[in-house]
């Protein structure tokens, strides 16, 4: 059974999924790294990591507002207020996504109420360690967002971890080179072992831009054993340079975010209400449009054997796939050829790039939307592109695409 108390994540396990987690947990220690450990079926989100990470994508018209203004602090502002966004969107219960196996992608589109459009495509180009690249670009209004996840499990005890390491990069080319790098808190699944599980986040990330001398440190905080409530946020946008604090932002990242101006001294206003906001959908070709190695496609029959609850089914398919990713890696060392990812590369700086060089895009929108559609949307092998027009007849694809606020 799983429910939503006062915008707290919550999920009550039965005795028996509860044994196969504590006779996991038995046989591992604590601070191990659980990259590794497969888990069983009814801890799984219906959807792969490389999807989930489109929750970011949700409210663009946050990152396109900011980039038209002016002002460099309004600006940074209309980042923040993005990136606080993200988090609201989550399954119903403590869940966690699908592990990418190597070489799987997920790519889409989307449209905006002024009709502008936007690509997005995220590839696993690494499973130990597991690292997801993934790019987005809206070239109406010249935003593009690139970067690489490298999430790490480790069991604490009564609770399991996901330690959210890489980066995100957000570019406004209207202005130059304006950059905005930005990090992640952390997850924490709360009492797996004894009482409620409970979804938290956890410790300090920031947003920053160099060129603005602006940054944002957020402290997502954790509710104690006995004080303190769930997911409540206290952060400061600040100059580099001074230290001065220009604003304060506090609130639950679940519901109701505030910003006070430190100057004006004036009451809090909202910064984002998720009740009040509309999500932006990703837009997927069906399925039959699709590669083998593309998302939906690869773990199609998990999906619908979760969406059916047949838990038995759902660990048939998963292990068939998981064998499959071992399978490719034998054949790879017996042949001595290295993976190459299709839509990334890594650089000497030691993060992943879209293989796409951000500087060959033509400035003029439409046509950029030609370069980068091609080179997202075409199929291995062949100049045919992805046709999105061709209707997904697949009910538990098209119920996996609705939004999860819960």
């Amino acid at each position: 059974m799983s429910k939503c108390e006062d915008s707290v994540v919550l999920e009550e396990l039965d005795a028996e999924p509860r044994n196969i987690i504590l006779s996991m947990i038995s046989q591992i220690g604590k601070d191990m790294d659980l990259s590794r450990i497969t888990f069983p079926t009814f801890v799984l989100e219906p959807r792969s990591f490389t999807e989930r990470v489109t929750d970011f994508m949700s409210h663009p018209d946050f990152l396109i507002n900011a980039n038209k203004s002016e002002d460099p602090i309004e600006r940074f502002i209309g980042v923040v207020k993005y990136y606080m966004s993200g988090w609201h969107i989550h399954p119903k219960g403590v869940k966690k996504p699908y592990n990418p196996v190597l070489g799987e992608f997920f790519r889409s589109r989307c449209t905006f109420e002024d009709n502008s459009s936007a690509f997005f495509v995220a590839e696993q180009v690494s499973h130990h360690p597991p690292i997801t690249a993934m790019f987005y670009h809206c070239p109406d209004h010249h935003i593009a967002i690139e970067g690489d996840l490298r999430p790490k499990s480790r069991f604490f005890g009564n609770s399991v971890g996901m330690i959210l390491e890489g980066y995100a990069k957000i570019h406004f080319d209207r202005w130059g080179d304006e950059e905005y790098l930005v990090t992640y808190p952390n997850m924490y699944a709360r009492g797996i072992l004894f009482g409620k599980m409970v979804l938290e986040l956890g410790e300090t990330s920031t947003v920053t831009c160099t060129k603005s001398d602006l940054m944002f440190e957020v402290e997502f905080k954790t509710k104690g054993l006995i004080w303190g409530t769930y997911n409540q946020i206290v952060g400061k946008i600040k100059r580099i340079s001074t230290k001065e604090v220009l604003y304060d932002i506090t609130g639950n990242w679940q519901t109701t975010i505030f910003i006070a101006d430190r100057k004006s001294k004036g009451e809090p206003v909202v910064l984002f209400d998720s009740s009040k906001e509309h999500v932006v959908l990703q837009t997927v070709a069906c399925v039959a449009e699709q590669e083998s190695k593309e998302s939906r496609n690869l773990w199609k029959h998990v999906t619908k054997a979760i969406f059916e609850s047949d838990l038995d089914s759902a660990t048939k398919h998963k292990t068939a796939i998981e064998e499959g990713q071992r399978e490719d890696a034998r054949r790879r060392e017996a042949e001595k050829t290295p993976f190459v990812p299709r839509f990334f590369r890594l650089e000497t700086d030691g993060l992943y790039h879209p293989d796409l060089e951000l500087k060959s895009i033509p400035e003029d929108p439409e046509q950029a939307k030609q370069v980068i559609a091609k080179w997202i949307f075409t199929k291995a092998g062949s100049d045919e592109m992805q046709d999105f027009a061709r209707p997904e007849d697949d009910p538990v694809v098209l119920a996996a695409t609705k939004p999860r606020r819960h």
